[in-house]
């Protein structure tokens, strides 16, 4: 996706049940719910701000809004990757907070029927699987959908978010 290209995701509730934005991340198939999806960027310019979470890449300035920028791959504990032309910036919205996540590569717009979803492994180890809403399968692969929810609203970033809105 180019730099200055940008796709936007709409539509009502009953379409957007049981589709999922998937991408890709360290190699692994990733999805989240289309309706907290607000639309697509091209990486662009983010500014640093101090005293962030390593995850927290900076901000970016959208239209006009200031949005916080989440490196997934950071945010999982993965090893990091310079940002390249299929560098994507996934604008969420969840529970009014807008969010942007940094993916390696967004996919495609796929329909995972609850009956193709199963609950997430419970391991200790994982710190991803606090994050994971469940394991879709789709032509035998597994896509690992996440809570967007819980990336969100779960510790450090948590804290991120409640100062942004004391401030505002």
């Amino acid at each position: 996706m180019a730099d200055n290209e940008t796709s936007t995701v709409s539509g009502n509730e009953d379409t957007q049940k049981n589709k999922y934005l998937t991408f890709h991340l360290a190699g692994e198939d990733y999805g989240i719910e289309i309706c907290y999806v607000i639309e697509i960027i091209g990486i662009q310019s983010i500014t640093d701000v101090p005293d962030m979470p390593s995850f927290i890449r900076g901000v970016i300035n959208l239209r006009g809004k200031v949005i916080p920028v989440m490196d997934v791959r950071a945010r999982f504990g993965l090893p990091a990757r310079d940002y390249d032309e299929r560098t994507c910036i996934i604008v969420i919205d969840v529970d009014s907070t807008e969010v942007g996540l940094v993916v390696d590569e967004v996919s495609e717009v796929a329909d995972i029927p609850e009956s193709q979803v199963e609950p997430a492994p419970r391991t200790s180890r994982n710190t991803e699987s606090s994050f994971i809403q469940g394991m879709g399968k789709m032509n035998n692969k597994v896509k690992i959908l996440l809570d967007a929810h819980k990336l969100l609203f779960s510790g450090e970033m948590q804290r991120v978010l409640q100062s942004d809105s004391e401030e505002n």
